[in-house]
């Protein structure tokens, strides 16, 4: 059950994800040609104020695009190519380690999507498969490896609550981005009662089958919760714990300027608000003051999930 807040003072859906990469010309390739996302901004040469938000040198920072599908207010990709990159986020990980793991993007028809990808060159790393959900909801999915070791999962959900916006080519933007952690609870505590988030989904998955798929041990299983706006599919947080695993927690990796899935954007009417709740809990936060990115412009804060995911905020300015 959600914690019912002040208006203002929770989060929705994420406006962006951001993914550091080595070529911008791949990544921005990757993601127009193969799923039609559309180009809505974009910068060259070294950015100042993106620089100092991250505590790299300006220098480091050479192109930018913000990545979305077309009329989607939420579950873009903020691309940063980097002069001199650090180790991409995911290399070498495994299934249980702790960190930012999948972007999730939404896909009308998933068999046909699959079949014609595959015909453009696109390298999957298995078949869609189908699992079934609560009150009667069905996922189907399929990942491949993107740009930069990133993990693209398509997914399609047959059910309530997830009338995405879908282009011609029959996507929509990411979904949810899904977030690997050792608690869940300690997760719940922070996405739900203190940042307000909505839970649009909690399950429990496990038995053979489920093992199989994913390389669980016997008898063990994973819960998934998923915090966003109910009324938004786009823009999500998907956390999950695997039971009976011990995973690293390489969540100190995606930070700039790492090759990857490095963190999510929120972008609110006011911040004030969010800094009472934070603070009422004890959790530390960065006051970067206002910023123009290229994704718009006010004062910008940032902090952490208990694992380590890091969540800017940034109050809607004079864009």
């Amino acid at each position: 059950m959600s914690i019912p807040l002040p208006p203002g003072a929770a989060l929705g859906a994420f406006s962006h994800a951001t993914v550091g990469v080595a070529d911008l010309g791949v990544a921005v390739s990757f993601w127009v040609e193969h799923f039609g996302f559309e180009v809505a901004g974009d910068r060259q040469g070294p950015d100042a104020e993106l620089a100092a938000l991250w505590n790299i040198a300006p220098a480091d920072v050479t192109r930018q695009a913000l990545l979305r599908t077309a009329g989607a207010a939420a579950g873009a990709i903020h691309l940063v190519e980097f002069a001199r990159p650090t180790a991409p986020v995911r290399q070498q990980s495994q299934v249980f380690d702790h960190l930012p793991k999948n972007l999730d993007i939404y896909v009308r028809d998933i068999d046909r999507r699959f079949e014609q990808l595959k015909a453009e060159g696109v390298k999957f790393r298995s078949n869609p498969v189908t699992l079934p959900g609560p009150d009667g909801m069905i996922f189907k999915e399929v990942h491949l490896p993107g740009h930069d070791e990133i993990n693209v999962v398509l997914l399609e959900v047959i059910g309530k609550g997830y009338d995405a916006g879908f282009n011609a080519r029959g996507f929509a933007g990411i979904g949810p981005l899904i977030t690997i952690v050792p608690d869940s609870a300690r997760e719940e505590a922070f996405y739900n009662g203190v940042l307000g988030m909505a839970i649009t989904l909690d399950i429990r998955l496990g038995g053979p089958a489920v093992e199989k798929m994913i390389g669980l041990p016997a008898g063990a299983a994973l819960s998934l919760k998923v915090y966003g706006d109910p009324g938004e599919p786009l823009g999500r947080v998907e956390v999950i714990e695997y039971e009976r695993t011990a995973g690293r927690n390489l969540y100190a990796r995606a930070k700039a300027p790492a090759l990857g899935t490095l963190h999510v954007t929120y972008r609110v009417p006011d911040v004030a608000p969010l800094l009472d709740r934070l603070g009422a809990a004890g959790i530390q936060y960065v006051d970067h003051g206002n910023r123009r990115l290229l994704y718009g412009a006010g004062r910008l804060v940032s902090t952490h999930s208990p694992a380590g995911l890091r969540i800017e905020v940034q109050e809607r300015a004079a864009d």
